[in-house]
């Protein structure tokens, strides 16, 4: 097969110039009073919390006093010219606790009451049980003026490509989801409203998420394809993340929220006045999101439109075709078209 190198090349040079970056190297001084005056965010609403072992941090820590090389955190400018950590909150983590300094944002990190005891180390053995204020003062200025990388996507970058390096970086044993990713990309009242909604008294009745899901952002994806399928359900084209995606980018700073608002908790209210319980079908230990998703809209569009809702029949959390267009290949329009519809007519 023939290659079309110009082609190729247009390609490239399309997506390369999405992307805009720059890198700075920090001392680990700077770095730690650039958290404390919050210019580096190290808590987003995507972060995950602190969870290397003490051996994993004293292994960080000695890789700095040995002067040997560690890798670049990533992250993200804000509009504020703050930065956004996408990849480093362990390391960033390490440093403070070690120097005993909390980080303002949370309190999931302070560290001064707590401050890192170095233990199992390999090289520097001499120094296992030291903590920071144990050093020797020229030792401690010597680990305060190593430098660190700091790899920067500048905030003129497109989102798509935002949201991709939070993917890609985060791919590890402990990867966030799209949601997670879409609520530090995507600031702004609209996802302040996702949040807010996910914690709705009846609608946390309805969704019953397996543990894992319960702090993942999963329940304000629910909310967010609330409103997406809500308005957008006719133009989905299968491809969900992006699909919402460039919903949730449209909407980011909409600020004429009020009727929505309104709108998703009385469909939740109706709903859970229904079941009065979790939303589940027959042999299922947690929600159908599919399901769910479907009859809140189903709900929602009754409700935008000023139609009479009924009470659903007898049985009809197990309805046949609500299951069988909300299982299988969902992801397509006239899948997702199907179900709404069919929960429609369950209501009307």
């Amino acid at each position: 097969m023939l290659l079309d190198e110009a082609h190729l090349q247009d390609e490239l040079d399309h997506h390369r110039r999405t992307v805009d970056t720059d890198y700075f190297d920090l001392s680990l001084r700077e770095l730690v009073r650039m958290v404390v005056e919050q210019e580096i965010k190290i808590a987003p609403a995507y972060q995950r919390q602190f969870r290397w072992e003490d051996e994993t941090q004293s292994a960080l820590i000695e890789s700095f006093l040995l002067g040997l090389p560690v890798p670049a955190l990533f992250v993200a400018t804000n509009r504020d010219a703050t930065w956004d950590v996408v990849d480093g909150l362990q390391r960033i983590c390490t440093i403070l606790r070690f120097m005993g300094v909390d980080a303002p944002e949370s309190e999931h990190f302070s560290f001064s009451k707590s401050p890192l005891k170095l233990t199992k180390l390999k090289t520097l053995q001499g120094f296992c049980d030291l903590k920071f204020e144990d050093l020797p003062r020229p030792i401690k200025m010597t680990l305060e003026r190593r430098y660190l990388r700091i790899q920067v996507l500048s905030d003129k970058s497109d989102p798509e490509v935002r949201f991709e390096l939070f993917r890609r970086l985060n791919a590890g044993a402990i990867a966030l989801t799209s949601q997670e990713i879409r609520s530090c990309i995507f600031r702004g009242p609209f996802h302040e409203m996702l949040e807010e909604l996910a914690q709705v008294p009846s609608f946390k009745k309805l969704l019953k998420l397996q543990r894992l899901n319960q702090t993942n952002g999963t329940a304000e994806e629910v909310v967010l394809k609330f409103f997406t399928y809500l308005d957008r359900a006719e133009q989905f084209d299968g491809k969900v993340s992006e699909f919402l995606n460039q919903y949730m980018r449209d909407r980011a700073n909409d600020i004429d929220l009020e009727a929505d608002r309104r709108l998703f908790i009385s469909a939740v209210d109706y709903l859970y006045s229904v079941i009065k319980g979790p939303f589940l079908k027959r042999g299922v230990a947690v929600t159908p999101q599919n399901q769910l998703e479907a009859v809140l809209v189903g709900i929602g569009r009754l409700m935008r439109q000023g139609k009479e809702i009924s009470a659903p029949p007898t049985g009809w959390l197990n309805d046949e075709e609500l299951i069988r267009f909300s299982t299988g290949a969902t992801n397509t329009r006239s899948m997702l078209l199907r179900r709404i519809t069919r929960a429609e007519e369950l209501f009307s």
